[in-house]
């Protein structure tokens, strides 16, 4: 009989009859009792109503049932603290009992019941457990050291357990030791500077001598601990490199790259005039190509660490390319790593061999792996001088066959082969140009456009050429678009008798008709050097290039050496060191080798690393934090402490957030109004006007808090007026969706600042703490300034307050609607989701008033088509009371007039991300039959627009 009958009831008033059966005198209706109640816990039933009448069944000598009683103690101990505390005495009881087993258990549940109350109830049978006769019960206790030291860590060390822990290391049973190496690094992780694991050369010694005798995972644990040590000279590394190297032979694959990862640091000391050097080398291959006989995903892990290993010391591998040859049966994962090591491997002794590969493989059926065979007899070419023309004559080969991917891929690499043998192979230009019209893909493009324009003196019909690129500019890809401006710039340089029409229009279409800032900057940089001084264009645009290095992919030698130091670890099949992937609060420690054989480099201390890491942090430069992935974020809420987000230059953060909404007031130096100066928007016929720079006109200058210099400035504000509008609160989580947490809230402007304001119920039975608030990226980049403060736990019926201030310096995001917020709330019983929509005059900034002269200059800036017409009806407001209700709200008026019996209110308003609003107001005073407003907005970024005509709308009427 299976277990499975467990899980298929589903009678009402289950709860009352395991209660029943739970409190029954029979043992074995106790014990069936008790695996209903774990399998109802499994499939994510509640059942800790049932805790005092399970916590019963714990005083029995029946193993099983023991074992599944403290299973669901670990499970609910945690929402149920004072109860657990009842099961105490049975803990210190089991804790002494004559069978093995049973001590071990008691101590392991005690560990994992992560309750502050009952840990300091677990003192005293952990100090008896780590000194017991049984190496079972030392062990497991050993383990349990490290778990109550992440629960409470002054206790542990107040209780002198870390001295005990270094102690076990000795312990004459291998598995205790291993166990006690894993407990201190655990430990020693988290405090990166507390030096625990104090190893000397009679501690290694003690581990060595385990390591022969204890499990696979305990011989990882020593073995990485081993990783950690530093020999004193290249005698002692030596020793430990024979001591380790019998581990290469092993099993189990993770030991072999723990073995690996210790002989490659220890290598770094030994001279390599050393016969024993040479012999280690040798020794290091069989292990590594052994592991690539596995299963697939052990192939890749091993792959990815002999890619390290290969970039560090390619001589290791030298003599086994054949083994990375590509199986037809092997997953798309493999075969790409597999020709990636080929690469590196690749040199003038067996360039032939990888050749002849590299073509067969370009002839086979699967896309992407065609694509990078063709792209790596391109590095081939690059890396081998002497293989450079027989890799082209293959690569023409290849395009011969007609086949579209391929013959875009070849060209591509034909570019870099260009770059770095410049005047040798331009003979195959005729035979790409041929190619010309089956090119769709925008790197091929680029590249061949790049070729056209860097050889156009070659090429009879160069600008023919281009200009087909050019009839269809706007369709293209940036890339190609970029790539095409300067080819037409060459060829102007090379011919400019003939070619005057062709950059004219390029320009033309790169600064007048697109979008794009990177492509508008390089036509007017291109402009400009072309208007004032065609012999420095010449020298900048036609300058020599540096050749491109041999192999542009390589990892960079400091993280390499880090990597190195990581091997068998997710961070060696990843390529990026743990501080890129691994969050939260604990430290993770930088690791690099040991300094060379020779060298007057110290070996690694705290002090040096310490130090050291200030002065990178200064050499780096700066970078807008990303805030991380959110979306990949939301499920791993980091509930560490709020790092303070310094205030970032305006400017790089709000381009980026303008983009977004299609730009702020970048074109108010443009061309068509009075006064303005500059022609930066103007004809490009008029190329004198690219040699001076466009100045800001004094009159703009003069004005202060409002102008121009002031626009993207995001200085902090001058505090709210009285009276700003905050919409009622609106239930955002009903407590059917969230598991009984209803959350409501609404949003509000205060003294400058942005605060979302909460209230959330717990209308569930359980208490519910530990709560945690993330934002998806949005609109605007709002970001939780500090954690959700929630102090108490919330218990059920209980409402509680929260007011979360909020910045606008997080990643943007284009939502929709674009006031959109996606939000992920975290508590001990689960992750949330809910979405809901904040008013945008939460943005609004207090400086947002502009200067007359200015309203006017950008009202007739901001083209006619950018203005939207809306009504605001049944609004019984004087021009003053509405002045006075918008001022309260950030919106300014600038001018007031009366036209006819009409009153005319010009406001502005910014928002958080620089954009300008421009409104126009017009009432009809004393009209009790005319009681409309009629609204005019203008604003660059048109989807802006009808949400600010909600909030006039809401706030005039509230």
């Amino acid at each position: 009989m299976t277990d499975s009958k467990y899980f298929t009831t589903t009678k009402k008033g289950e709860i009352f009859e395991l209660k029943a059966e739970l409190n029954s005198d029979k043992k074995e209706k106790k014990k069936e009792a008790v695996k209903k109640v774990i399998a109802s816990m499994t499939v994510g039933k509640d059942v800790s109503a049932l805790f005092p009448d399970v916590v019963n069944c714990m005083q029995t000598d029946n193993l099983e049932l023991k074992k599944l009683v403290y299973l669901y103690l670990m499970n609910y101990a945690k929402s149920q603290p004072d109860m657990a505390i009842m099961a105490v005495n049975t803990f210190v009881k089991d804790c002494e009992d004559p069978n093995p087993l049973i001590r071990a258990l008691a101590v392991r549940t005690m560990g994992c019941i992560r309750v502050d109350k009952i840990t300091e109830y677990l003192c005293e049978p952990l100090r008896k457990c780590l000194k017991d006769e049984d190496p079972y019960v030392r062990k497991t206790a050993a383990v349990c050291v490290a778990k109550l030291h992440d629960i409470n860590a002054q206790l542990v060390e107040d209780q002198g357990f870390l001295d005990t822990l270094k102690d076990l290391i000795s312990d004459s049973n291998p598995m205790v030791v291993a166990n006690a190496v894993a407990a201190l690094s655990e430990i020693a992780e988290s405090h990166p500077n507390s030096n625990l694991l104090d190893l000397n050369f009679q501690t290694i010694n003690k581990l060595l001598t385990a390591l022969n005798e204890c499990t696979e995972w305990g011989q990882i644990f020593i073995l990485d601990c081993l990783a950690n040590y530093s020999p004193k000279d290249d005698r002692e590394a030596q020793s430990i490199c024979e001591r380790v190297t019998p581990r290469l032979s092993h099993a189990n694959s993770a030991v072999v790259l723990s073995a690996v990862k210790v002989l490659m640091k220890f290598m770094e000391m030994l001279s390599k005039d050393l016969d024993y050097y040479g012999t280690l080398l040798k020794k290091l291959a069989p292990p590594l190509v052994t592991l690539l006989s596995a299963e697939p995903e052990l192939q890749y892990v091993a792959l990815r660490n002999i890619n390290l290993i290969v970039q560090k010391r390619p001589e290791i591998l030298k003599h086994e390319m054949k083994v990375f040859f590509v199986k037809y049966n092997d997953p798309i994962y493999v075969k790409l790593e597999k020709l990636d090591i080929m690469i590196r491997l690749a040199s003038q002794a067996n360039i032939a061999q990888v050749l002849a590969e590299l073509k067969e493989y370009a002839t086979e059926v699967d896309v992407d792996f065609v694509r990078k065979a063709v792209r790596a007899i391109g590095r081939c070419a690059i890396k081998v001088e002497q293989s450079a023309e027989r890799c082209v004559s293959t690569l023409l080969d290849l395009i011969q066959t007609k086949v579209n991917y391929v013959v875009q891929e070849a060209i591509v690499v034909i570019k870099d082969i260009f770059r770095k043998y410049p005047n040798k192979y331009e003979s195959v230009i005729a035979t790409l140009c041929e190619n010309l019209d089956s090119l769709d893909e925008p790197e091929a493009r680029a590249a061949m456009i790049w070729i056209v324009g860097e050889y156009a003196e070659r090429i009879d019909n160069a600008d023919e050429l281009l200009e087909s690129f050019l009839e269809g500019f706007h369709d293209e890809s940036t890339q190609v678009q970029l790539q095409l401006l300067t080819a037409i710039v060459k060829l102007f340089l090379k011919k400019p008798t003939e070619t005057q029409e062709l950059v004219q229009q390029v320009l033309s279409l790169a600064t007048q008709d697109s979008d794009n800032p990177d492509l508008r900057d390089r036509g007017y940089i291109y402009w400009r050097l072309l208007s004032t001084d065609p012999v420095a264009a010449k020298e900048v645009v036609l300058a020599e290039k540096p050749l491109i290095s041999e192999e542009t992919d390589l990892i960079e030698p400091t993280l390499l050496d880090e990597l190195i130091c990581h091997i068998g670890t997710l961070a060696s099949v990843y390529h990026k060191p743990p501080s890129a992937f691994v969050e939260g609060s604990r430290g993770v420690q930088h690791k690099r080798l040991p300094p060379r054989s020779g060298s007057n480099e110290s070996t690694e201390s705290p002090d040096v690393t310490a130090t050291a890491a200030p002065q990178a942090a200064e050499q780096q430069p700066a970078v807008i934090p990303s805030q991380g992935d959110l979306l990949g974020d939301l499920l791993n809420l980091d509930l560490g402490p709020s790092v303070n987000v310094p205030p970032i230059p305006s400017s790089t953060v709000q381009m980026g957030a303008m983009d977004l909404l299609g730009g702020g007031l970048d074109s108010l130096m443009g061309d068509e109004t009075e006064g303005l100066g500059g022609d930066l928007g103007g004809s490009p016929a008029i190329g004198a006007g690219y040699g001076t720079p466009a100045v800001m006109p004094a009159s703009l200058n003069a004005t202060v808090g409002g102008g121009l210099g002031d626009l993207f400035d995001l200085a902090g504000g001058m505090g709210v007026p009285s009276g700003s509008y905050v919409a009622p609160k609106t239930i955002w989580l009903p407590a059917a969706k969230a598991k009984g947490l209803e959350i409501s809230g609404t949003f509000s402007r205060r003294m400058g600042h942005i605060y979302m304001d909460l209230t959330l119920m717990n209308k569930a039975m359980q208490v519910m703490s530990d709560f945690a608030i993330q934002f998806n990226k949005n609109s605007f980049g709002m970001v939780p300034a500090a954690p959700l403060q929630i102090n108490a736990p919330l218990t059920p019926n209980q409402t509680i307050e929260a007011s979360l201030l909020l910045h606008t310096v997080g990643a943007v995001m284009k939502m929709d609607p674009l006031t959109n917020l996606q939000v992920a709330v975290k508590n001990n019983i689960d992750v949330f989701y809910f979405s809901c929509l904040y008013p945008i005059n939460i943005l609004f900034l207090e400086e947002g008033k502009l200067d007359r002269q200015i309203f006017l200059a950008t009202w007739k800036d901001i083209p006619n088509e950018n203005e939207v017409q809306f009504q605001i009806k049944d609004c019984h407001l004087s021009a003053d009371a509405v002045t006075d209700k918008l001022f309260n709200n950030n919106i300014f008026t600038v001018a007031k007039r009366n036209v006819e019996g009409q009153d005319m209110l010009y406001q502005s308003l910014k928002l958080s991300n620089g954009i300008w609003v421009l409104a126009e107001l017009r009432i009809q005073p004393g009209n009790p039959n005319y009681t409309d407003l009629e609204l005019s907005l203008k604003c660059r970024a048109a989807g802006v627009t009808q949400h600010v005509f909600q909030a006039y709308e809401i706030m005039l009427k509230n």
